[in-house]
């Protein structure tokens, strides 16, 4: 009797969990939200300043590296929060203060990174600190963190199922849960997603990726599923490419901090005026590039992807670090586009199936891929972009294209 009532206890200690994570997630996006209206909307909408997203890029590099100096080189990417999670049981929790201003930051400023990492870390941090207090549940509360990561990657991406799949997907076959565990795992990810929901229509706040429309796609399209994998896998490699060559350049200045990312706010700058959309995470850039592709042009399409994929690498390695999971999926999306206008295949399909390829390659988790795309791609698509993602994990990244010290998949 007393075990039962322990378990019914510690449930509702999971449901509170899951909806203080989806708490923290939504204040920690309407934050950052305010932050890049009153820094890239309101301020100039009353001044006009050419030179004004390079000035704002390296004033923010530099304020990050300053911060970084003072407090550590966080956030820490989403697979080293994850490793450090699955390996101890926990993680760190005495700079989860400065870690929110480390991931806000980045993210304000317009660098080409998504908030996945930065919460994640802060709310591991949180869930770890729960658990020490919650001593007396000694068994259960060793899943207490990887229960708030599940929940935290499920609201973040709107996806509640990839928040259960993608920590315990790996290479080798997926390793379910207990039964009683998989019931609080589902408790927390649903309490906190709907706890997301529910603030945003109070608050009348839509966020988020918009789903695209189901059109028709001729059987003849189909046909061109391999070589549309093929780019995605292509662009993958181009990707790993990227992260190699700014991870050795940035790990000869690894001690000075501050130049690193002053010298990461500049190319962002850079790349910013020249490119717009290369900035920010590119969630909410998708929808405008699938409505404009014919007025961009495939050119323009692919040269911003190629961009956005190596200063995504270059933001992370420098110091303006957050998750690259939002602008590789913009970076598909873009390709995909592009390859609808030279090939004259559905636009839709073209999208799903390339962004699938490109996203399973670097994530190496179809079936998370597959659930983290569905938020975007209607559900038809599901069958060939399991196929695309399956392939480009079954298709190695060469390894003279991995950085020395990173694993061929998380």
């Amino acid at each position: 009797m007393k075990k039962a009532k322990n378990h019914l206890l510690f449930l509702l200690y999971t449901v509170i969990l899951g909806m203080t994570v989806g708490g923290i997630v939504w204040g920690f996006l309407r934050m950052m939200q305010f932050g890049i209206d009153c820094l890239w909307h309101w301020i100039p909408s009353h001044i006009s300043f050419p030179p004004y997203t390079l000035c704002v890029c390296t004033a923010g590099g530099l304020l990050i590296g300053l911060w970084k100096r003072k407090f550590g080189d966080y956030p820490e990417e989403l697979g080293t929060v994850i490793g450090t999670v699955k390996k101890t049981g926990g993680y760190p929790y005495h700079n989860v203060f400065s870690t929110i201003g480390s991931a806000l930051f980045p993210l304000i400023i317009g660098a080409s990174v998504g908030p996945e990492a930065g919460l994640t870390g802060v709310i591991a941090g949180l869930c770890t600190w729960v658990g020490d207090k919650l001593k007396r549940f000694q068994k259960e509360v060793d899943e207490l963190t990887a229960i708030g990561l599940s929940a935290t990657l499920g609201t973040i991406f709107r996806s509640p199922m990839f928040g259960f799949i993608e920590p315990i997907e790996s290479d080798k076959d997926a390793v379910l849960p207990k039964t009683s565990k998989i019931v609080l795992y589902i408790a927390a990810i649903l309490s906190s997603f709907g706890i997301f929901i529910l603030l945003n229509r109070l608050c009348g706040v839509h966020v988020g990726m918009e789903g695209m429309e189901a059109e028709k796609t001729p059987l003849a399209h189909y046909l061109f599923a391999v070589p549309f994998t093929l780019a995605g896998i292509a662009a993958g490699w181009l990707f790993f490419l990227f992260k190699k060559f700014t991870g050795a350049l940035t790990k000869r200045f690894a001690k000075y901090v501050v130049c690193r990312a002053v010298a990461g706010g500049v190319l962002l700058g850079i790349a910013g005026t020249i490119l717009p959309l290369t900035m920010f995470s590119g969630e909410h850039q998708i929808d405008a590039v699938m409505q404009n592709r014919d007025a961009i042009g495939a050119v323009l399409l692919l040269v911003t992807a190629v961009v956005k994929l190596l200063l995504t690498n270059i933001c992370i390695d420098t110091g303006l670090k957050g998750g690259h999971f939002f602008p590789v999926i913009f970076c598909g999306v873009s390709i995909g586009c592009a390859a609808s206008l030279l090939s004259g295949v559905n636009a839709v399909f073209c999208t799903a199936v390339i962004t699938a390829a490109l996203v399973g390659h670097t994530l190496k988790k179809p079936l998370a891929t597959v659930l983290l795309l569905m938020i975007v791609f209607p559900p038809r698509l599901i069958p060939v972009m399991l196929f695309a993602a399956a392939a480009a994990k079954l298709l190695p990244t060469p390894k003279r294209l991995l950085p020395q010290e990173a694993p061929q998949a998380s």
